[in-house]
């Protein structure tokens, strides 16, 4: 109010605040907590600004705690937001079902065993049930190495799920031409939407039975909130990577089996291999 032109005292009477209060705020240094707000705010501003001002709180949480490591609760990420004017597009994309020239054929045919990363990725969605509703996660494996390399969570299953699954696979592995992307016959993997950001990428869609490459995300049960799978889901992804051993890679992690491809191939790996 004082900022606006009113008169300190009058501001201070009508806040019921005291007036050598209020002065003394104004000279006192920032604590600990604000500068730490305002740290995250900046941090929050940048990962928000990379995406183009499309992602929200739910998926800026997930890369400040998975991709950058940094401890924050959902709740925090959604404040310092609003406090900073960022949203992401809220908007859901309307269902247009792909045109029968769009519909992609089965190019896997059952044969999901790959000699390098990134020439087949799969994707499918998982439900999660809790008391304030069901939660969807998208997630988007490579075959070669078993990793999850994008991942969306969302309350409905919808076309926007999958494509922002899809878009941090693109983000984080930056494919070449030619890369193999193979869903079910579901609505939302025929959807335009995900067709055309697939295609728009280099990207090859391809329908047909998804394979069990990868293990189911968490146990099966039920939440109390929408919140408690969320986190559940983004630290297993992480575990899951870094430490769940594969058989059928040589009894490694996925993020173990593919730093040692690309050693012996002497490639560098994608930003999201490492």
């Amino acid at each position: 109010m004082a900022g606006e032109g009113i008169p300190a005292e009058v501001a201070c009477r009508v806040l019921d605040v005291s007036v050598p209060g209020y002065y003394a705020w104004l000279t006192r240094p920032p604590s600990a907590g604000m500068i730490r707000h305002a740290w995250l705010t900046d941090v929050i501003t940048e990962l928000h600004q990379a995406s183009r001002s499309i992602d929200g709180a739910r998926r800026i949480h997930a890369e400040l705690t998975c991709g950058r490591g940094i401890c924050v609760s959902h709740g925090q990420v959604e404040l310092l937001m609003r406090r900073a004017g960022l949203q992401g597009v809220t908007g859901r994309p309307t269902w247009h079902r792909a045109k029968p020239d769009l519909i992609a054929g089965d190019l896997v045919d059952r044969q999901f065993t790959r000699t390098g990363p990134d020439q087949l990725w799969v994707t499918d969605i998982t439900e999660h049930p809790t008391r304030e509703g069901k939660v969807y996660c998208a997630v988007v494996p490579d075959a070669f190495s078993r990793r999850v390399v994008g991942w969306s969570i969302d309350s409905s299953p919808n076309a926007a799920l999958v494509t922002n699954a899809l878009g941090m696979a693109i983000d984080s592995r930056r494919p070449q031409a030619g890369t193999l992307i193979h869903s079910d016959h579901g609505a939302q993997f025929g959807s335009w939407v995900f067709t055309q950001r697939a295609k728009d990428s280099g990207l090859v869609p391809s329908m047909g039975s998804v394979g069990d490459c990868y293990d189911k995300l968490i146990h099966r049960q039920t939440w109390r909130t929408r919140d408690q799978p969320e986190y559940a889901i983004v630290e297993w992804i992480g575990w899951y990577n870094q430490h769940r051993l594969h058989s059928a890679i040589g009894s490694v992690p996925p993020a173990e089996y593919e730093a040692t491809h690309y050693r012996s191939t002497n490639t560098p790996a994608p930003t999201g291999a490492r």
